[in-house]
């Protein structure tokens, strides 16, 4: 090897490790905040994996404590990958795009929850919206809009865009939903994902979903019912390896 080679070698396996530190420091550095006593937690076994066990965890003065048995659920057919959320961003692996069927791994807060119908039993604070025909969430890359939920102004759709936006489809996996806020409010980057949610799943979770997690409509019931806003409520999705690497890092139960 010449000098000069060598020397460049030097240079970029210099620049590896600082990246590599960097990473390190910054997935380090972020933790579950304190006032945070309500998490949901999704586990898959590896990057492509469309199956997942979703528990919830509730803290205790300072131990987190398992609320019930973990549920099965299905997410994205390719997998997960990295999302927009809480945790550091820049952290190395495949990164959430819109259309790639993965759903967003990393730790997020909640939304609002979307109904066809009324009948949804909520604790104070949680906004239930009741879906009609104006109702839209826009997963057009090229609108202002992006990832947004709109309400068309006192009519229906009329044009082809706004029907291809619409909420409510009278699709039964769509008759109730919760938002998970991955790539939202004011940090939204066009094409890094939309329309992200907890729904129901197709036959029974015989079909994985295009990025969402899907879970039988009496266990996604169940946990709108035992959210509390107030305890500040969080999703964390993972592989399972992953999870175990950030656990003791990110305060993970």
């Amino acid at each position: 090897m010449t000098m000069k080679k060598g020397k460049a070698f030097f240079v970029l396996s210099v620049l590896f490790l600082l990246v590599i530190c960097q990473e390190k420091t910054l997935a380090q550095s972020f933790r579950i905040p304190e006032d945070t006593r309500q998490l949901i937690v999704g586990l898959s076994n590896d990057w492509n994996d469309s199956t997942v066990q979703v528990q919830r965890w509730e803290k205790s003065g300072s131990v987190w404590k398992k609320v019930g048995e973990a549920w099965p659920g299905r997410l994205g057919t390719s997998g997960l990958a990295w999302g927009r959320g809480l945790h550091p961003a820049g952290l190395s692996g495949v990164q959430k795009k819109e259309g790639d069927k993965r759903a967003p791994a990393g730790v997020f807060s909640l939304g609002d929850v979307y109904s066809y119908d009324a009948a949804v039993h909520s604790r104070p604070g949680m906004k239930v919206y009741l879906v009609t025909e104006k109702d839209l969430w826009v997963e057009d890359e090229a609108s202002d809009f992006y990832n947004q939920h709109v309400v068309l102004p006192g009519r229906g759709p009329e044009t082809e865009w706004e029907k291809k936006q619409q909420m409510r489809l009278n699709d039964p996996a769509h008759r109730l939903k919760w938002f998970i806020k991955h790539n939202a409010e004011s940090d939204i980057v066009k094409g890094a994902g939309s329309s992200i949610f907890f729904h129901i799943w197709r036959d029974g979770g015989a079909r994985s979903s295009y990025g969402c997690t899907v879970m039988a409509e009496e266990n996604l019931r169940e946990m709108i019912t035992w959210v509390e806003p107030k305890q500040k409520p969080l999703y964390v999705l993972l592989p399972k390896a992953v999870y175990e690497d950030k656990r003791a890092h990110w305060a993970l139960p």
